[in-house]
């Protein structure tokens, strides 16, 4: 959510993203291993799981079951939810680099300069110099 904070775009106070302007240019780390792909995995189905708990689909809503919006509402988010993410945002790190983020200034800058090493390169070319050859007299 960090990088959706300082990547997308606003309409109101809500956020107005897409998989182009936002999600396509999130910079992943590079070479995560198996073992860090498997915990990334398992945190996020964890999120999922947690989510189930509350959530409703649209015929289930007179049983009593959270929306969306519901369950992500900062005063009343389900503390199951709020660790899973917790889990979820750490196994994510990790896959970065092993010490934590100490905020998420630091997180943006590490995510910043991350994007900035997979674009550098992106739209030059490696047209070689020709030189004209002399004739000879």
């Amino acid at each position: 959510m960090v990088w959706v904070k300082n990547i997308c775009g606003r309409l109101k106070s809500d956020y107005r993203y897409s998989a182009t302007i936002v999600y396509n240019n999130y910079p992943f780390p590079r070479d995560p291993s198996d073992k860090q792909i498997k915990a990334i995995e398992k945190a996020a189905q964890k999120v999922l799981d947690a989510r189930a708990q509350f959530q409703f689909s649209s015929n289930e809503e007179a049983a009593g079951g959270a929306s969306l919006a519901d369950l992500y509402d900062p005063l009343t988010m389900p503390l199951a939810l709020v660790k899973a993410h917790k889990e979820l945002d750490k196994a994510v790190d990790l896959a970065y680099r092993s010490q934590p983020f100490i905020s998420e200034a630091n997180r943006m800058e590490f995510l910043f300069a991350l994007y900035e090493q997979y674009t550098t390169d992106l739209f030059t070319s490696d047209k070689k110099k020709t030189t004209k050859k002399q004739k000879a007299p």
